[in-house]
């Protein structure tokens, strides 16, 4: 059974005529299949869906990016990669089934792959928490990047989660620490790491294996600190402001892109990956193999530059600070006059002296 937007309805409609019609053995009994009339129905959904998703505004953007039958890291690990041996425990606590990690062989060449994984029906989703991970899930993929950058393989991340989990349990074993340590093993490792937001990449619990070489977007993923509706309660204190939280935020891929947080867009078939797994799973391939050939030729001192870069220029050209000189450090370097211009802002009772003090020699040399 087909899931449908609350955007969708005529899409609905459509594809319920469509399946009557393929049906002939219908209420008036067997008639012949009108193959023109499909095609003609076929034609319309088409037209209709790339009316639709071309203007997505960001909250649609959300819906889709939390679709229920969106493919799931399962799904990507599973078609993407071969021989994947899947690791378990954190070896301090236990195994957190909300993220399947392990090592696997991408177009002959070895791999650590991570994704993190929803579930596809209820049963799946409580099983692997709705994909939000606990601390020891956090604890076993540094346990395995860190074995991978002993060896040189490089790591395939799948990013698809509403947040670390918020529970008093994963609070008590150190959630946030979790989440910190992770961030600081990934700026670390020396081999190519790639992060693929896939559906949500929610706060805490998406960056902290997102803090990779190259970061990569599917073109209806969400990429953000928090969701839409926690943005709305806290800004406005109206949980039905998601639209006006969602655009704020600049959480569609597009938006991402323009600011330089991510680095590239996956394009997605017409209607959403949902519609036609088999072309996003070929997009999503190539788009690995580009990516990993483009540290082929790269040394392991080289691969970390890359990354401190990558985020030390994040909101260098945009936002508050529209300049820099340098890439290398967080200190901004600043010309003479800016840096008076600076301390003045800074100590409002210098400024007040340094404009007596002038007023004073402007009258003693006026004067005399």
């Amino acid at each position: 059974m087909k899931n449908y937007l609350n955007f969708e309805t005529d899409i609905k409609n459509l594809e319920k005529e469509i399946e009557n019609l393929k049906d002939p053995y219908n209420q008036e009994g067997i008639s012949e299949v009108n193959t023109d009339k499909i095609s003609k129905i076929q034609n319309e959904i088409d037209s209709k869906l790339s009316e639709i998703y071309s203007n997505l505004d960001p909250w649609e953007t959300t819906l889709v990016a939390r679709h229920e039958d969106r493919p799931k890291s399962k799904f990507f690990i599973e078609n993407l990669f071969d021989n994947f041996t899947p690791l378990s425990g954190d070896r301090f606590y236990g195994e957190d089934k909300s993220v399947l990690a392990g090592f696997a062989e991408f177009n002959g060449s070895s791999v650590l792959v991570i994704g993190q994984e929803k579930g596809e029906d209820l049963e799946s989703r409580i099983e692997r928490n709705f994909g939000m991970m606990r601390p020891e899930g956090y604890r076993k993929t540094i346990r395995l990047m860190r074995l991978a950058d002993r060896f040189n393989i490089p790591i395939i991340s799948f990013i698809d989660t509403p947040g670390a989990y918020p529970g008093v349990g994963a609070e008590e074993r150190g959630q946030a620490e979790a989440i910190a340590k992770s961030i600081e093993c990934c700026m670390e490792l020396t081999v190519p790491t790639l992060s693929i937001v896939i559906g949500e990449g929610g706060s805490g619990g998406a960056i902290a294996l997102a803090s990779s070489n190259k970061v990569l977007m599917l073109q209806n993923a969400i990429y953000s600190v928090i969701s839409p509706e926690g943005c709305a309660t806290i800004l406005w204190r109206d949980p039905t402001k998601t639209l006006e939280a969602a655009s704020a935020m600049k959480l569609s891929a597009k938006d991402l892109l323009n600011l330089k947080i991510i680095d590239e867009i996956i394009a997605e078939p017409i209607g959403g990956a949902h519609r036609d797994k088999s072309s996003i799973l070929q997009n999503v391939k190539e788009s690995i193999q580009r990516n990993l050939d483009y540290f082929n030729s790269m040394a392991r001192e080289e691969i970390i530059n890359h990354r401190k870069n990558k985020f030390l220029l994040i909101g260098r050209t945009r936002g508050f600070i529209n300049r820099t000189d340098e890439d290398q450090t967080l200190v901004m370097k600043q010309d003479f006059l800016t840096n008076i211009k600076s301390q003045l802002n800074r100590n409002k009772n210098l400024a007040i002296g340094i404009f007596v003090i002038l007023i004073l020699l402007f009258g003693i040399i006026y004067f005399s």
